[in-house]
C-alpha cells in the first residue's frame, strides 16, 4: 500500500535518527521516523550506552549552560582541563593513525559544541560523569581524557529524551518498520522507501528525501566473518540485534560508494557471560569492563598481551577487545587487588551478575578462573619486581611503569595486597567503522564522488571517521552532528 507523501524519512531510531528528525522538524518538513525494532526494543545502539558525548571546550564555564544541575555542590572542586578544538582534532588524528577524513572530522570537532547546545535546545539534558570519567586526586574531583559530559539517565534517558521531543515536534514514528527498499526514479534519485511491518506487509512511502541512520553489520555474525576476518563471529553483540547491515547493502544497490575502514570496529572488554546476539536491556553499558588501567590483564595462560596503560581508558578501550578476541578462547581476565578493588567503577564492578571471582591468593584466583597458576604467578613476580618508583595518581598519566615485556606505561601498583580480584572478559561489539561516504551536506555519494539525488546518511552508517580504533564518545557526537546536518538539508531540499 502507497502512504501518504512525507517531506523526509528517517531511517533508524537511535541517537542520530532522532537529530535528523529534530533538525528536519525545525524547517518544518514533515517526518516519518522508521524503527526496525518494537517499540519495547528500540533505541539503536544509542540506548546501550554509557551516553558520554565528546565536545570541544576551552573551560569548564562553556560546560555549565548544558548542565541539567549547575548548582551541584561539587562543581567548587572539580578540576575538568580544557580541551580545545585542537586538542579534539588532535585525538582523532593520532588513535586513527592519521587515516580519519580530514573533511568530516573537521566538521565533527568544529560543529560539536554548537549542537550539544542545539540538543540542549531541544530539551535533552546533560550533566557531568563524575562516577565514569574522574578520580580524586589533591582534594579535588579531576576529569580525565577528555570526555566529562554526558547525557542524563546514559543511553536510556537520552532514546526517552529523544523519543519525547519528536512526538512533541509532530514527528511521526513507526516501530517494527524493517526497511526493505529505496524507491527511485528514472535518474535515479532516491524517492521513497519501502518497508515491512512486524506482519510483513509491505508499505511503500513517497518522499522528498530519506536520511538513513540504521546503524553497521556488527550484529550479523555472517557479514563480520566476511568483512572483519575470521573469528569474529565469536564475538559478542554488546548492543541492539537489529543492526544487521541490509540497510547499508541498499545503500550500496542504489549505488553508495564504500567508504572508511570496512575491516575493523569498535570492541571493548565485555563481560565473558553476556548475551552473545545483543545487549541486555538492564545492565545496557554495565556489563562492559573498563577499569583495566588501574590492574593487569592476562589470558587463560597467565600472559599479558596489552599494556593497559598506554593512555587513558577512553583512547584504547575500543580496540582492546580485538586484542582480546585473539587470545586462546577468546577470551581475557582482569586481575586487581585490595589497594586498586575500591577505585574500579563501581556501576560496573558492582554489577550483578558479573563473571569473576575474588581469593586469598593469585593461586587460588587463577583456579578459580581457569588460568594457567604457574603463568599467573610467574607474570605478577615479573610485573611487580619491574615497576618504576614513580607516585600513583590515576587521574594524570603519572608515569608509574612496569618494565616487562609488553610494558604498562602508566598506574602500575603491584599486586600484592589480598585479597585478589579477578573477572573474566571477552570482545564486545559495539559498532562497524565502515559505512558509506558522504559530502559535508551528508549526501551520500556515489563512486564517482557525485551525490545521489535526495539521500543522505549519519551515525554508525558514516564511514571514514575511525579507523582501528576510537576516541570514547566520539560516537554519539558524530551520530548527532551529521544527524542535524543531514535532516536540516533534506528538509530544504524538500522545501
Amino acid at each position: 500500500m502507497t502512504e501518504v507523501v512525507f517531506d523526509v524519512v528517517v531511517v533508524g531510531g537511535g541517537n542520530a535518527g532522532f537529530c535528523a528528525a529534530h533538525a528536519a522538524r525545525q524547517v518544518g518538513a514533515s517526518v516519518l521516523l522508521l524503527e526496525k525494532s518494537v517499540e519495547e526494543e528500540a533505541g539503536g545502539n544509542s540506548y546501550y550506552t554509557a551516553g558520554a558525548f565528546r565536545v570541544a571546550f576551552d573551560r569548564l564555564d562553556d560546560l555549565l549552560p548544558l548542565l541539567d544541575d549547575r548548582t551541584d555542590a561539587r562543581l567548587a572542586t572539580t578540576v575538568v582541563p580544557p580541551y580545545p578544538e585542537r586538542a579534539f582534532r588532535h585525538d582523532m588524528e593520532r588513535v586513527t593513525d592519521g587515516r580519519c577524513d580530514p573533511l568530516l572530522t573537521d566538521l565533527l570537532v568544529s560543529r560539536s559544541a554548537e549542537t550539544l547546545a542545539w540538543l540542549r535546545d531541544q530539551g535533552l539534558e546533560f550533566r557531568l560523569m563524575y562516577e565514569r570519567q574522574a578520580y580524586a586526586s589533591g582534594g579535588s574531583s579531576v576529569f580525565f581524557g577528555g570526555l566529562p559530559l554526558g547525557s542524563v539517565g546514559g543511553g536510556k534517558g537520552l532514546v526517552a529524551q529523544h523519543t519525547a521531543a519528536a512526538i512533541q515536534s509532530g514527528v511521526v514514528i513507526r516501530y517494527g518498520a524493517a526497511l526493505s527498499g529505496l524507491r527511485r526514479d528514472d535518474r535515479g534519485a532516491v524517492v521513497g522507501v519501502t518497508y515491512g511491518d512486524v506482519d510483513r506487509r509491505q508499505h511503500d512511502v513517497d518522499a522528498h528525501a530519506v536520511v538513513l541512520a540504521a546503524g553497521g553489520f556488527e550484529a550479523d555474525a555472517q557479514r563480520r566473518e566476511r568483512y572483519l576476518g575470521p573469528g569474529w563471529s565469536r564475538a559478542l553483540v554488546r548492543g541492539t540485534p537489529s543492526n544487521t547491515g541490509e540497510v547499508l547493502d541498499l545503500a550500496v544497490e542504489a549505488g553508495a560508494a564504500r567508504f572508511g575502514d570496512w575491516s575493523s570496529c569498535h570492541s571493548v572488554a565485555w563481560d565473558a557471560g553476556a548475551p552473545a546476539r545483543g545487549g541486555n536491556r538492564e545492565l545496557t553499558n554495565r556489563l562492559t569492563r573498563q577499569s583495566y588501567p588501574l590492574g593487569i590483564v592476562v589470558n587463560s595462560q597467565g600472559r599479558r598481551f596489552v599494556d593497559e596503560g598506554a593512555d587513558f581508558r577512553n583512547y584504547t578501550y575500543a580496540k582492546y577487545g580485538r586484542a582480546i578476541l585473539a587470545q586462546p578462547g577468546g577470551i581475557a581476565f582482569q586481575i586487581f587487588d585490595a589497594k586498586t578493588r575500591p577505585l574500579l567503577r563501581s556501576e560496573e564492578y558492582d554489577s550483578q551478575p558479573i563473571t569473576g571471582a575474588s581469593a586469598g591468593t593469585l593461586e587460588d584466583l587463577a583456579q578459580r578462573l581457569g588460568i594457567d597458576v604457574d603463568g599467573l604467578r610467574r607474570t605478577v613476580n615479573e610485573f611487580n619486581s619491574a615497576i618504576v618508583a614513580v607516585p600513583f595518581d590515576p587521574a594524570v598519566k603519572d608515569g608509574r611503569a612496569s618494565l616487562m615485556n609488553p610494558p604498562k606505561s602508566n598506574w602500575a601498583q603491584a599486586l600484592d595486597s589480598p585479597p585478589f580480584y579477578g573477572y573474566a572478559v571477552a570482545c564486545g561489539i559495539t559498532f562497524t567503522f565502515g559505512g558509506v561516504h558522504i559530502d559535508r551536506n551528508a549526501r551520500v555519494l556515489d563512486t564517482s564522488g557525485t551525490p545521489i539525488g535526495g539521500l543522505y546518511a549519519a551515525g554508525e552508517m558514516v564511514g571514514g571517521l575511525f579507523y582501528g580504533n576510537y576516541p570514547g564518545g566520539t560516537g554519539l557526537t558524530s551520530g548527532a552532528v551529521f544527524g542535524r546536518i543531514a535532516g536540516d538539508h533534506a528538509a530544504r531540499l524538500s522545501k
